[in-house]
């Protein structure tokens, strides 16, 4: 028997009108195809029709039946014919008097196991007993067509249907249907496919990065992973390292100068100066040397596109070591398929997952090397030159601790009486000579160095404080000699610490940080180059294929709006010409939309597939089938009820009586409960839209990890994504908001009743977990065909059912309350719950006919005779 699993769609045929036009096996296939084209469903491998007919059609339709039964498919065709109406014989015109033959006949085709009827004689949709409606009431035959259409109904139905005799049953219902009103749950989705697509922010706005510790392992590696691989960029034998090493030995020559300089004798001799400016010049040399190799690195390194194998060999021949890829990029597809779905989970939307794709791409992408050739501007011998300006610009500030020093060794030599006062000017003049010195020796070209005046005058301060001082406290010759002794030596600190700072103030302006600095910058730019040539190839394809997965994500989101925008209204009279003609299904109304009470039959849009069952109530007379039965109501071709009168059911859809709720029209074995919506109904429908969006792009996943995820894989993608989105939303019109779509979160749990609908699931709860008597549900039967059924009891078989969603809910609810409630059918469908019972017919009620082939005429055209043709000749004889 085919599972609920396998079966995707139910194919809804009505064979009481326009049965003529499925004539053909391509007849058939196109009306199969024109109805799950329209749902955006592929063509299935399980096909199940349920088709909908008269008494007196099953003999008259017996091509028809032959042909859907030799349907080609992968798998085993499933039929479920509902008859609605009496036998045939069993009015004598208007007149209640019934004729003796009252069997249902059925051809053989019909016999097979894969097939079974449901007979509901009289749909009982009256809610008073002076409510006189006709026995295929199209209000009642529509809800119970919409209930079938269910796959899982569907399926249980005919696999009870096996267990009676002959495959055939009489149904009797209870139901109850849970739904939004139109407008609510338009406007729902509306706002969830807004949700789900985001807000276009612009190219100007920042785009937003993951953090590496939330990226998946695969794409971890390849952004983290250049990161680690900067050292030893220089293999030891190789000409970079060469290079390099040739100038940072001239710097550091040039440092043990400056560390000379510094001291007392680099003041006195010139010698020192000169060694250093001669290492500084050697290190020049072998920067510009350095930094020409570098340039050809970066030359080399990769075109305007990317680096590539070539250009990784041409720096291998500078000396310069580029890492293996160890396998980074195996799993890139992988990781990309985790991070959207760890994205789309966390409930971010589209443009804003997009745009972490852009921003992944952008870091992981590699730089060629000559985009990285402007910087070798902030190392040239220009920038050296100009950095070396800047920090020679003044001389060095003198510290503090310089400054008192020179005043206190001029106090303390200055503590002399007249005439030995004069010995006070020693410390002035040693400071006065030293800066003499020291800017002499430090002089470039013409201009001497400028020497700091600071220390200068705070030794004449000092001395003249120190000479004040003596002269009012007369101190002894010794205490003078003392002082000036200790002066002498603040003297000599104070030279020292003022000759260092003013040697390396001079060193930096000629260059040896300057120096020292594009030395390291270059050699960074080198072991940059490295890690952006690291596994290159599997970057590029990494960054390609996320901007790819942007890409597509924003025309997913593009699709999005463009369903989430307001359609254009159809002009009048522009429906079309049959029940599965309509194409805007979406802009139709709900199960439980109240008409209006105005409205005009001319304004109705007759595409609605309920219309099919809105036939004229006045018996048609016209038919030339059976000239045998001329009281036969049921004779006409093609249509056997006549044609579909505006009189008997409104042609608009905002007219159809079944509509209108707990109303006079609704069927009496029928319940409405209309919901307003939830507060978790947007949030709910725009988590199934991303979990839609996950199953579309779940080939596009394979594509790139193939390597071929280019135009045409994002083409197919794109187009994927359209026919799922048309599929949700298929699905949420025909199964309600209740149901998940086929493609749910295996982690996420559905809501409750109340946070979709704003109802309460107790209500379905108690309906299935009725008591299983005759009260419990209403026959459709009609009082002559009740005497066809069988009276035993325990014949008829029950089906209880209700959403999937809620089993969990209603289970709760039967526990809390002690009720030894049976299995029930847990169905796809959210709109209905309630219970089926199938009650079997009498043994000999009813008659197989086999149907003879018939000859023919010369009438026939070349395509007739491509199809059997089949007729019904049966005797009282001929009943198996």
């Amino acid at each position: 028997m085919t599972s609920p699993e396998d079966a995707t769609a139910v194919v809804r045929l009505d064979l009481r009108a326009g049965a003529a036009a499925l004539a053909t096996t391509q007849a058939v296939r196109d009306r199969v195809a024109e109805q799950l084209g329209r749902a955006g469903l592929p063509e299935p491998d399980y096909p199940l029709f349920l088709v909908t007919d008269t008494p007196a059609g099953l003999t008259d339709h017996q091509l028809q039946y032959e042909l859907l039964s030799g349907y080609r498919a992968v798998g085993e065709t499933r039929i479920l014919v509902l008859l609605v109406g009496s036998s045939p014989g069993s009015y004598a015109g208007g007149e209640e008097a019934y004729l003796p033959d009252r069997r249902l006949v059925r051809p053989t085709t019909l016999r097979a196991s894969t097939t079974g009827l449901v007979w509901a004689g009289d749909l009982r949709s009256a809610r008073t007993a002076l409510d006189r409606r006709e026995p295929d009431d199209p209000a009642s035959l529509a809800v119970l067509v919409d209930l079938l259409s269910v796959p899982d109904v569907f399926v249980r139905v005919l696999e009870n249907l096996r267990k009676l005799p002959d495959s055939i049953a009489a149904p009797g219902i209870r139901l109850l249907e849970q739904d939004l009103p139109t407008e609510v749950r338009d406007r729902a989705w509306r706002d969830a496919l807004t949700r789900f697509a985001g807000e276009d922010t612009g190219a100007g706005d920042p785009v937003d990065t993951v953090p590496d510790s939330r990226l998946p392992e695969p794409l971890r590696a390849l952004v983290t992973g250049r990161d680690s691989r900067g050292q030893g960029h220089r293999r030891p034998d190789g000409q970079a390292n060469l290079a390099h090493r040739t100038c940072a030995e001239s710097l550091d020559r040039a440092d043990e100068d400056l560390v000379a300089l510094r001291s007392f004798p680099g003041l006195l001799h010139p010698a020192r100066r000169d060694a250093l400016e001669a290492d500084l010049h050697q290190a020049r040399e072998d920067l510009d040397g350095f930094r020409a190799l570098v340039e050809r690195a970066l030359q080399g390194g990769g075109g305007a596109a990317a680096p590539t194998a070539e250009a990784t060999a041409r720096l291998g021949a500078l000396g310069l070591r580029v890492p293996t890829a160890d396998r980074a990029g195996e799993r890139v597809g992988e990781g990309l398929r985790e991070m959207a779905g760890t994205l789309l989970g966390d409930g971010l939307a589209l443009r804003s997952v997009a745009q972490h794709f852009t921003a992944l791409a952008g870091r992981v992408e590699p730089v060629p090397g000559t985009a990285l050739l402007h910087r070798l501007a902030d190392h040239s011998e220009e920038s050296v030159t100009r950095g070396s300006a800047t920090e020679y610009a003044a001389p060095p500030r003198t510290p503090g601790a310089v400054l008192l020093m020179a005043g206190a060794a001029g106090l303390l030599g200055g503590l002399w009486q007249w005439p030995a006062v004069l010995a006070a000017l020693v410390v002035p003049v040693l400071f006065v000579v030293v800066a003499l010195l020291g800017a002499n020796r430090l002089r470039t070209g013409r201009r001497a160095a400028r020497w700091t005046t600071g220390p200068r005058v705070a030794a004449v301060a000092g001395a003249v404080a120190g000479a004040a001082v003596a002269y009012a406290a007369d101190p002894p010759l010794w205490l003078g000699g003392t002082g000036l002794i200790v002066g002498l030596g603040l003297t000599a600190e104070a030279v020292r610490r003022l000759w260092r700072d003013a040697a390396d103030s001079w060193a930096a302006g000629r260059g040896t940080t300057a120096l020292r600095t594009a030395l390291d910058g270059l050699d960074d730019l080198l072991a940059e180059l490295v890690r952006e040539h690291w596994a290159a190839e599997e970057r590029l394809y990494c960054a390609d294929a996320a901007r790819s997965v942007a890409g597509m994500l924003r025309a997913t989101a593009a699709a999005a709006d463009a369903q989430a925008a307001p359609e254009p209204l159809a002009p009048a009279g522009t429906g079309g010409s049959g029940p599965y003609e309509d194409d805007d299904w979406l802009s139709a109304p709900s199960a439980l939309e109240t008409p209006e009470s105005g409205a005009a039959d001319g304004d109705a849009d007759d595409g609605d597939w309920a219309a099919a069952y809105a036939w004229d109530s006045t018996p048609d007379r016209n038919g030339d089938h059976d000239a045998g039965r001329d009281d036969d109501r049921y004779g006409g071709d093609p249509a056997p009820y006549g044609a579909p009168s505006p009189a008997a059911y409104p042609a608009g859809p905002d007219d159809a009586p079944w509509e209108s709720g707990e109303g006079d029209h609704a069927p009496r074995w029928l319940d409405r409960e209309v919901g307003e919506g939830g507060p978790d109904l947007v949030a709910t429908l725009a988590g199934d839209l991303r979990n839609t969006a996950m199953a579309a792009m779940a080939p596009y996943w394979g594509a790139v990890e193939r390597g071929q995820a280019g135009a045409l894989a994002l083409a197919r993608t794109e187009q994927r994504v359209r026919e799922l989105l048309s599929a949700a939303r298929h699905h949420l019109w025909h199964y309600g908001v209740l149901a998940p779509p086929p493609y749910p979160a295996d982690h996420r749990a559905r809501t409750t009743a109340a946070g979709l609908l704003g109802t309460d699931s107790l209500r379905v709860a108690e309906l299935v977990g009725r008591e299983a008597d005759r009260g419990a549900v209403v026959q459709l039967s009609s009082p002559e065909q009740g005497a066809l059924l069988s009276r035993d009891p325990g014949a008829a078989l029950w089906i209880r059912f209700a959403p999937g969603t809620l089993q969990g809910e209603i289970e709760a609810a039967w526990r809390k309350s002690g009720s030894p409630v049976e299995e029930a059918l847990w169905t796809s469908s959210g709109r209905y719950a309630g219970l089926i019972r199938l009650t079997p017919l009498r043994m000999g009620v009813v008659d197989t006919v086999l149907p003879r082939q018939s000859t023919g005429g010369s009438a026939r055209t070349d395509a007739d005779r491509a199809e059997p043709s089949v007729h019904a000749e049966f005797r009282e004889d001929d009943r198996w």
